[in-house]
């Protein structure tokens, strides 16, 4: 680098990284300063005080209407915000479909309400939507524990949070009560610890509040000036936090009042005001038995118009079902069920082989590996997102049909809700998955990182909250000063070898990126993502790669019907009458049955050979190329060697599923 500017007689646009940051911190783009107020216990006090009542415990902020006025003024994102609310329907068939956040009843009827206010009609409704997790960033030692508040505004629609452009922005760290052991059981120190989070959530959004009944006049990324009127939205937590959020004690249901120890009987809906009027007649006691409430605590959204908890409460699906019901939950009984059928040393034997079987899967663009299977000490959010994607075919063959089909019923409702557009076809394939993992989860009864943990990372450890507040600072001035320049990415030319003879040259590639339309999965603004296909003789410099495909055969049938797949030998162009072909070189795989297994859900496939055995292979045009496919082995009941490497498996195997879990755009279309 430096050779280079001295051949051009330039100089660095920085002197130092000191000159970087003053660069950033001068720039008044994106720019909403962190402001902090102080929290302290003012309750009775016994004779002998503990000494978490004298402590002072900070909570840092930024303006959550700051942060809406900027999101608003992005001119990012002029053309992807609603500014009304509204409903859509499908013109063949006039079935209601939901995409955007404000396509929902829920911003229709705040929009109604508002609307029969003479100080709010005609204003835009800004919903705002919030999130927080306790996290702990701590690596090898230690135990640093961050609590990060997020927002967004619900008027941005679903393809620009998916593509990650900085409409989900840190509004504060909360404060994390601690004491020593002797008071951590306390009931007053549990009160004051909730009820601190309630406060401060208060005094955080406390700016929002004038502007909850009286309009005010924002500019907007269009240029336009629009009168914009707030509301709490959604809080997105996990059940944990939820209880915490809804003053509902443990093992109840922060929405509904269904008895704790009957859950699925059902109840009818929380309500503020049901909630009000408990908690003025009747006892404390008879509130946490009866009811599951704690009478002492109060809401934040008591303090705020139009806001009711129990209803804004949204579960985390990340949280409650990919980490909870999918980790905590169906991973470990397998490990249960396994140890109670067949004993210690045998079900070890077994969870091993599962173990190589996850560490035998296929490479496939975008897919985490796993070396040494599930076996690994801390899962993260996307530990658990990847290992779901290939666990459910490495335990078939080692456990009951049931299993396995509630495995595939969570995975089928993960992926379903997160579609980018729901119909009322979808919600009936929603509500059908759920029914069907409550049925089958029976045999078992039988026997935040950009923002918190790497900043954190980046810190010297010592005081870093301070830090860390200016490095989320200094990356939303850098977000809001960015440029987006293509990503032009050149394959790389490789030796010719075994290919058809041709009179000319052929130029032989290493890789194809096909791009195609899938807002459901993260992807740029337009809903457009890019996967890298291989066909590589030497991958990494260790081992030949031949990705799969999916083929589009100009079919009108929907899903796998109307898609063949395939394995990419090598990829390579060449000039036919001054016109160039972009060509795949594949060996066909065919489909074993006219239906999906009625187990897993997936189609079965198997290599394609000819009566003399040699393979059936094919020249393509490219442009029939859909998208890159991933396949799993059958591994079936049998133990698989542990010297198979994961980069054999495409070549040891004979029969493979088409895995529909790869992301949710092959969930959608390998049906």
């Amino acid at each position: 680098m430096a050779a280079t500017l001295a051949r051009h007689h330039d100089t660095p646009p920085f002197a130092d990284h000191k000159d970087l940051h003053n660069v950033i911190d001068a720039t008044q783009l994106g720019d909403v300063p962190w402001q902090c107020f102080s929290a302290q216990y003012s309750g009775e006090r016994p004779e002998v005080v503990p000494p978490w009542m004298d402590d002072e415990f900070e909570v840092w902020f930024r303006d959550p209407r700051a942060m809406a006025h900027n999101i608003l003024a992005n001119p990012a994102y002029k053309d992807e915000i609603n500014y009304v609310p509204f409903r859509e329907y499908d013109a063949s068939d006039d079935t209601r479909r939901w995409k955007d956040f404000m396509s929902g009843d829920w911003a229709w009827q705040q929009a109604d309400t508002i609307s029969e206010i003479p100080e709010t009609h005609g204003s835009s409704l800004v919903p705002i939507i919030l999130g927080s997790d306790k996290t702990t960033v701590s690596v090898g030692t230690g135990n640093n524990e961050y609590y990060p508040l997020y927002a967004s505004i619900g008027n941005v629609r679903n393809n620009v949070r998916r593509a990650h452009r900085d409409a989900l922005v840190i509004i504060g760290f909360l404060a994390i009560p601690k004491t020593d052991k002797k008071h951590a059981k306390d009931d007053v120190f549990h009160i004051f610890h909730r009820q601190l989070f309630h406060s401060s959530l208060s005094t955080i959004l406390s700016s929002l509040k004038p502007v909850m009944t009286t309009y005010e006049v924002v500019r907007c990324g269009d240029g336009h000036f629009r009168r914009v009127i707030y509301s709490l939205g959604p809080y997105i937590a996990d059940y944990e936090e939820q209880l915490v959020l809804s003053c509902v004690v443990k093992h109840w249901c922060p929405k509904c009042i269904a008895v704790r120890t009957d859950l699925d009987s059902g109840g009818i809906y929380r309500r503020r005001e049901h909630t009000d009027f408990l908690i003025d007649e009747l006892h404390a006691d008879i509130l946490w038995d009866e009811y599951g409430l704690i009478g002492d605590l109060v809401p934040f959204t008591n303090d705020f118009p139009r806001a009711d908890i129990h209803e804004l409460l949204s579960f985390d699906l990340l949280h409650q079902l990919i980490k909870g019901a999918f980790k905590d939950h169906l991973v470990d009984w397998v490990a249960k069920y396994l140890k109670a059928v067949h004993g210690t040393k045998r079900s070890e034997e077994i969870m091993s082989d599962i173990d190589h079987r996850v560490a035998a899967v296929a490479s496939f663009s975008g897919l985490r590996r796993f070396p040494q299977g599930r076996n690994f000490k801390q899962w993260t959010g996307d530990d658990s997102k990847a290992l779901m994607k290939v666990f459910l075919l490495a335990i078939e063959g080692h456990v009951p049909q049931d299993m396995v089909r509630a495995f595939r019923a969570l995975l089928e409702f993960c992926y379903l809700v997160r579609h980018n557009v729901v119909t009322e076809d979808t919600l009936n394939q929603i509500q059908d998955a759920l029914c069907r993992f409550h049925q089958y989860r029976k045999i078992f009864d039988v026997v935040h990182i950009k923002a918190v943990k790497e900043p954190w990372r980046w810190s010297s450890r010592h005081n870093a909250l301070g830090q860390m507040l200016v490095t989320n600072q200094r990356l939303d001035k850098l977000a809001a000063s960015r440029l987006n320049p293509d990503d032009a990415r050149n394959p790389e030319d490789i030796p010719a070898t075994s290919l058809p003879r041709h009179p000319g040259k052929l130029h032989v590639f290493n890789s194809a990126a096909a791009t195609f339309y899938a807002p459901s999965d993260p992807s740029g603004i337009g809903g457009m993502r890019r996967k890298h296909i291989r066909a590589c003789p030497l991958w990494r410099n260790e081992y030949p790669r031949n990705d799969c495909i999916f083929i589009n055969t100009g079919s009108d049938a929907e899903g796998m019907r109307g898609l063949e797949v395939a394995r990419v030998i090598c990829f390579f162009s060449f000039n036919h009458n001054w016109e160039v072909y972009p060509c795949a070189l594949i060996h066909w795989f065919e489909k074993i049955g006219d239906d999906p297994d009625e187990n897993t859900g997936m189609w079965m496939v198997a290599p394609s050979f000819h009566e003399d055995g040699s393979k059936n292979i094919a020249v393509i045009h490219i442009e029939t190329i859909f998208r890159a496919a991933h396949l799993i082995p059958i591994y079936g009941s049998k133990y698989i060697p542990h010297t198979l490497k994961f980069y054999h498996s495409l070549d040891t195997f004979h029969s493979f599923y088409v895995n529909k879990y790869a992301d949710h755009h092959a969930f959608e279309i390998a049906f």
